[in-house]
């Protein structure tokens, strides 16, 4: 069966709840056809060392988390009971390993990674062939299944309730936001087909979010040229 970029991305919601939390959240959803996976390379490595130059430039020895987004965004952890000094947003946490050096995970995740550090914002990707249904960003009931390892055997967690996650209809595959990504739906070295989640709080306005959309956009065509690119800003009411 073909996919419809245009009717998956349409089918994305944020539930109310979420909404109420944080009546300032954006999420930039982008689904990208035909990509070239694979272990990091010459491009990713390129990617990732602009990003770190850049990151050590704008903020030297200084707190990443004083950044007003990333502030923004621990204050929205907090708000679902969230403990950022021990779960820290997503961005955040490789801000703060641009010191010893960026992880080099495969060439999808590295573009990824580089532009969520050299724009400071959350972002994730997402294997839709392993997707179930659609992107929901909802508060947790509790009993979702969370795929996970633990000791380097698969396991099963379960979020808080109320806590903030993505999930599609066979279980969370995002946990916190933007914390911690599912097993399931990771993007490995056969993932042809992702889905990307740009968060955004309102430090981060429309016009920012749409440069570091498009800048994901652009290296995902250098890294797979051909590759089919959708996007959908999907806002709270």
């Amino acid at each position: 069966m073909t996919f419809d970029a245009a009717a998956w991305l349409e089918s994305a919601t944020i539930d109310p709840a979420v909404c109420a939390l944080r009546p300032d959240y954006r999420a930039l959803l982008i689904t990208a056809e035909g990509l070239r996976p694979g272990p990091s390379d010459e491009l990713s490595e390129r990617l990732l060392a602009d990003a770190e130059a850049a990151a050590r430039q704008r903020f030297g020895d200084g707190p990443v988390e004083e950044h007003p987004h990333l502030a923004a965004w621990r204050e929205a952890f907090r708000a679902f009971g969230a403990k950022p000094q021990r779960t820290r947003p997503s961005a955040e946490a490789l801000l703060r390993r641009v010191p010893a050096g960026l992880p080099r995970v495969d060439r999808l995740t590295d573009i990824y990674n580089a532009v969520s550090v050299g724009h400071v914002i959350p972002l994730g990707g997402e294997d839709l062939d392993h997707y179930v249904g659609a992107a929901r960003l909802v508060r947790a009931e509790g009993d979702e299944h969370f795929e996970t390892t633990a000791g380097g055997e698969p396991a099963v967690e379960h979020p808080a309730p109320g806590e903030v996650v993505w999930r599609d209809e066979a279980g969370v595959t995002c946990r916190r936001w933007n914390w911690r990504q599912c097993v399931r739906t990771r993007l490995t070295h056969d993932t042809t087909r992702a889905m990307f989640v740009l968060d955004a709080l309102g430090p981060m306005d429309d016009t920012a979010l749409k440069v570091a959309g498009d800048r994901l956009m652009e290296a995902l065509t250098e890294a797979s040229p051909g590759a089919r690119i959708a996007s959908r800003l999907l806002a709270t009411p």
